[in-house]
C-alpha cells in the first residue's frame, strides 16, 4: 500500500486506498421498503391499523383512531390510513415490519383475504411489483402458490426476533425489548 508521501513524490494519481470494485455493504433495516420490480413477502402476524401523518420534524405520528386535530402536520402533509404487520422479506431474507399506506395494495390484500380460495395471508406469499416513480408509481399485488405454512427457517427467524407493533402507536421502537 502506498503512502501519501510516495504518491506525491511519484506524482501518481492512482489510489489503492480501497480494494478495486469495493462497494459499501447495505445495513439491514427492520422495515421493508418496496424496490423497483417484484417484492416477495410472507405475512407472519396480524396487522395493526390506524392513521398516520408526518409532523414538522418529519417523524411519524400514529393513532388507532382518526385524529381530531393535527397542529404539527408537516407542510403539504396529509393524514393516511396505515396497516403495519410483520413479514419475512425474501429479498433481504430477514424479518421486517411492512407498513402500507397504498390503497391499491391494501385493497388487493383485502380481496385475497375475502376470497375463500386464498383466505388467510399467513398461508401464501404475496408479490408486490413496483414500477414508476413519484406520482407515477404503480403497484400490482398477487398471491403466490403454493398455499401452506411458512418454512421452519422462517418460523424460527420470526420467533427469534420479537416485535411489539403497538410501540408504533406511541412513537417507540417495536424491536426494542424491555
Amino acid at each position: 500500500m502506498k503512502s501519501l508521501k510516495e504518491l506525491l513524490k511519484n506524482k501518481i494519481m492512482e489510489t489503492d486506498f480501497l480494494p478495486k470494485d469495493y462497494e459499501l455493504p447495505e445495513s439491514p433495516s427492520n422495515y421493508a421498503r418496496f424496490q423497483d420490480g417484484i417484492n416477495r413477502f410472507r405475512i407472519l402476524g396480524s396487522a395493526i391499523t390506524g392513521y398516520e401523518y408526518f409532523n414538522t420534524d418529519n417523524k411519524p405520528v400514529r393513532s388507532k383512531e382518526a385524529f381530531e386535530s393535527t397542529p404539527d402536520l408537516k407542510k403539504n402533509g396529509k393524514v393516511k390510513v396505515f396497516w403495519a404487520f410483520p413479514v419475512f422479506n425474501y429479498q433481504t431474507e430477514t424479518i421486517q415490519i411492512l407498513e402500507l399506506t397504498q390503497k391499491t395494495i391494501m385493497n388487493a390484500i383485502k380481496g385475497l383475504i375475502d376470497n375463500p380460495k386464498w383466505g388467510s395471508p399467513f398461508m401464501y406469499d404475496i408479490a408486490i411489483t413496483k414500477s414508476g416513480e413519484g406520482l407515477e408509481t404503480e403497484y400490482q399485488t398477487q398471491a403466490e402458490p403454493p398455499i401452506g405454512e411458512p418454512t421452519a427457517e422462517i418460523k424460527n427467524a420470526f420467533m427469534e426476533k420479537p416485535i411489539s407493533l403497538g410501540a408504533l402507536l406511541v412513537g417507540e421502537d417495536p424491536f426494542k425489548q424491555p
